[in-house]
């Protein structure tokens, strides 16, 4: 009972000193001082360090405890305080939704270069940071994932293992021909495509996989939140993997699944979209968002169709080359079973985003027509008065009106021109009118 006692009062305690980040982050962003725009302000940098300490001193169920309690926007700020060292030891006693909205979240955009090794023990993956070459020396591993290595990790890694692995900057100069294949030594290699959705932006990044003496290496140049899912639930779930190629065509389907994910998140944007899309009245400023955002969820799209293309190749290439088990084989052909349908879902918002696009472009023609209508109105409008104000100007006007006072004789044409111009204005309007109706009508017989 004690426990539960603490959680809401360091509940309350961070959710205060977020409330206390957000409002300090509005002024600064408020502020158009060069001393707020360079983060030297002291209030800016206070509430940051005592939410962070705050998290330091909590134990790590409780701070498991307050994540799961807290909103989701507010959830990932709390997890990106949390230390690195104990983010994976939270993420193992956080539910499976909270932990996967975590990882798909939240993105290590740092360039830090890691080699980690896993073995397998008691039917789960144990997690071996690797620093040196002596970390090797006693280990048996099934996986060793390299993010952003440099050459010379490279160069002991494969020396210790006998293997040559590639740099991962390079993988993008590969031909496609060339990036499925197998060596006289038997090694397998297969350089594919994973999918990193962000709010700011989506891209592809590059994988290089090498089975050796059966352990597989990944070498790629930034964290993927597919591997670190993967490596939670093969940490957490008994019997997850078996072997290196396990582990591989669980990448492949957790790559489909968080396709799948992003695919729901554009079906989202495009109904909110369509929403906007579908009421009467749009302005061109509404419009010009809303095709943003249309072309922002076609380049996703466009990139997930890419990502399960290329899953489905390696796969298919897994499957012919008669490397799996019988079980990995059916594993295979579920993976193939859910890219089929990711196949469908994509081409079904190709033809929803061009009916919105088209659509929206529709209203920014209308809105343009409009307004050239009025300009046209106008014209129609003012081109008597334009002829009459011409013929005051000649000088036959003036002999016609000898003998008038020309005050008299200049108000009184005026005045006719305005008659003129209303007139004008009375019959035009009872044109459109009458189109309206005969339109209305042809539309009720129709």
């Amino acid at each position: 009972m004690s426990e539960e006692k603490s959680i809401p009062e360091n509940l309350d305690t961070v959710k205060e000193l977020l409330a206390k980040r957000k409002l300090v982050e509005e002024l600064v962003h408020r502020s158009d001082s060069p001393r707020h725009d360079s983060g030297d302000d002291p209030a800016h940098k206070q509430h940051p360090i005592g939410l962070h300490a705050l998290l330091e001193r909590l134990p790590l169920n409780e701070v498991a405890a307050i994540i799961e309690a807290l909103e989701p926007q507010e959830r990932l700020q709390v997890w990106n305080d949390v230390r690195e060292e104990r983010g994976e030891a939270i993420l193992e006693i956080l539910s499976d939704e909270i932990r996967e909205d975590l990882i798909c979240d939240s993105h290590l955009r740092n360039e830090k270069t890691s080699v980690t090794a896993f073995e397998l023990r008691n039917g789960r993956l144990s997690q071996i940071n690797v620093n040196t070459p002596y970390d090797l020396r006693c280990l048996k591993p099934i996986w060793v994932d390299l993010v952003a290595p440099t050459p010379e990790i490279r160069a002991w890694v494969g020396r210790f293992f006998d293997v040559q692995l590639p740099n991962p900057n390079n993988l993008k100069d590969l031909e496609a021909s060339a990036r499925f294949y197998v060596e006289d030594n038997g090694e397998i290699h297969l350089h594919s495509d994973f999918l990193l959705d962000l709010e700011t932006e989506s891209r592809n990044v590059a994988v290089a996989f090498i089975q050796h003496k059966d352990v597989l290496f990944s070498v790629r140049t930034e964290e993927l939140p597919t591997f670190r899912l993967q490596r939670l639930r093969a940490r957490t779930q008994p019997g997850y993997v078996s072997d290196g190629k396990d582990v591989l065509l669980d990448l492949y389907a957790a790559d489909a699944e968080y396709s799948a994910d992003a695919l729901e998140d554009i079906y989202a944007d495009l109904e909110a979209a369509g929403k906007k899309v579908l009421n009467k009245h749009l302005s061109d400023e509404e419009a010009a968002a809303i095709l943003s955002e249309i072309a922002r969820s076609e380049d996703l799209n466009g990139r997930i169709r890419r990502n399960v293309l290329d899953t489905r190749r390696a796969v298919s290439f897994l499957m012919r080359g008669k490397f799996l088990t019988a079980d990995q084989q059916e594993d295979a052909r579920q993976i193939l079973r859910d890219i089929e349908s990711l196949d469908g879902h994509t081409s079904f918002l190709f033809n929803k985003i061009n009916f919105l696009m088209d659509a929206t472009v529709g209203f920014i023609n209308i809105n343009q027509n409009q307004r050239v209508s009025k300009l046209t109105t106008i014209s129609v409008i003012f081109m008597p008065i334009n002829i009459l104000a011409g013929i005051g100007g000649m000088s036959e006007f003036s002999m016609m009106t000898q003998g008038v006072p020309w005050p008299l004789a200049y108000a009184a044409f005026i005045i006719g021109m305005m008659g003129v111009g209303w007139a004008t204005f009375l019959v035009l309007r009872h044109y459109e009118r009458r189109m309206a109706l005969e339109q209305r009508s042809k539309d009720a017989l129709g």
